[in-house]
């Protein structure tokens, strides 16, 4: 067992995956164990993490590849799991079954007949579980719902999404599935708008009033790489609300200039910039100057555990990202992106990346025009219609 006492009533919990974006997830818990109100009693990783890769104060937490098995031994009474991708569903199902609570790193799953086997799963065991969408914990959101909903940009026309992000050629071989559509025949879906930003595609649902399923009407992908990789790498995506507002997100991982994500609401009297990485809000609107806003955030462990003892909302459940899991299904059945030609893109050899020349213009033009590639005239885009109904 670990040798770090935990303080009384701090809620034990075993992380699954402690590499890489794991590490984050340490460092966290290692926060709110220092508030006492969580103890890292275990750590599940197919090779044991050595003591330096365990963040100072968190004393040694029982280690084990075997999941369930660690749950047993450990008496967790949640579980924070950030491994791959495809492993998601049967991990938060072993602990759905033994009574462990979740929180489950996005995207909670690579399909979403996946995602439906996780959710009902987890809730017919009684259980309670977290998606891993940080930005979905900003107090911004709340906020800018109260100016919507107060007229303040009048009427809503869209909301759009962009992330214009970099990554080094080395991003897509850090793991076997990563840049991945499909490995072993399994699927993946390891692309710029279901993983790294998905934050862009979920924060843009949510502030369209558009999370459930049956929220959204049609879905329009164009999806593109200019890396040696099966997935997109440069995309965009447009949801038709069932209320008929559009909200499109581009997204690249081959920026010029790479610069925070943000999403932009659309009024008839003016728009709301949200920099939801860094919680900040700029209002513009007729006959005002222009006001920038800044907000916190709610950690969405510490929602998790203020869930369990002091009945707090839980911020991101299933039901939340539903929407966003249609998007991801949509990505899935998609063709497969188009491999942009070799004169779109070069090579910036001191920084081991590729990157697409005007397309962080054109990931911003998208959001601000709420138009796909194709209809701003990028040559290499694709479109593809998907149907109202998602096949599962």
């Amino acid at each position: 067992m670990s040798t770090a006492e935990p303080i009384s009533g701090a809620v034990p919990i075993v992380l699954a995956g402690a590499r890489g974006h794991g590490r984050w997830h340490l460092d966290n818990i290692r926060r709110l164990q220092d508030k006492g109100i969580v103890h890292l009693a275990g750590i599940c990783e197919l090779t044991p993490l050595t003591p330096d890769e365990i963040p100072e104060g968190l004393g040694t937490p029982e280690q084990s590849a075997d999941f369930g098995a660690l749950l047993d031994a450990t008496g967790a009474r949640i579980a924070v799991i950030c491994t791959p991708i495809p492993t998601h569903t049967d991990l938060a199902l072993t602990a759905a079954r033994k009574g462990v609570h979740l929180l489950l790193e996005k995207p909670p799953a690579p399909s979403y007949t996946e995602f439906r086997r996780m959710a009902d799963g987890v809730a017919e065991a009684g259980v309670v579980c977290q998606i891993g969408f940080q930005s979905l914990g900003s107090h911004a959101l709340p906020a800018i719902r109260r100016l919507i909903d107060d007229g303040v940009i009048g009427e809503i026309a869209g909301v759009g999404g962009a992330g214009a992000w970099a990554r080094a050629e080395a991003y897509y071989r850090r793991a076997p599935w990563a840049g991945k559509r499909r490995l072993n025949g399994v699927d993946v879906i390891d692309g710029a708008l279901t993983n790294p930003l998905a934050h862009a595609v979920a924060t843009a649902l949510a502030l369209a009033g558009a999370t459930r399923a049956e929220d959204v009407g049609g879905i329009e992908t164009e999806l593109a790489h200019a890396n040696a990789i099966e997935s997109d790498d440069t995309s965009c995506v447009r949801v038709t609300t069932t209320a008929g507002l559009p909200v499109t997100v581009a997204a690249t991982l081959c920026a010029v200039d790479p610069d925070d994500p943000y999403v932009l609401v659309h009024g008839s009297r003016g728009r709301i910039t949200f920099w939801y990485k860094q919680d900040r809000v700029l209002l513009q609107r007729a006959d005002h100057g222009p006001e920038e806003f800044e907000y916190g955030r709610t950690d969405l462990l510490e929602n998790l555990v203020d869930h369990l003892t002091d009945g707090a909302e839980l911020l991101v459940p299933p039901t939340a990202t539903e929407a966003f899991m249609r998007v991801v299904e949509a990505i899935r059945v998609a063709p497969d992106p188009v491999r942009l030609p070799e004169d779109a893109w070069h090579l910036l050899p001191d920084e081991d990346r590729r990157v697409v020349p005007g397309v962080d213009g054109l990931v911003a033009a998208a959001a601000d025009t709420l138009a796909l590639f194709s209809e701003l005239g990028a040559p290499w885009a694709s479109p593809t219609a998907h149907p109202k109904e998602v096949s599962t």
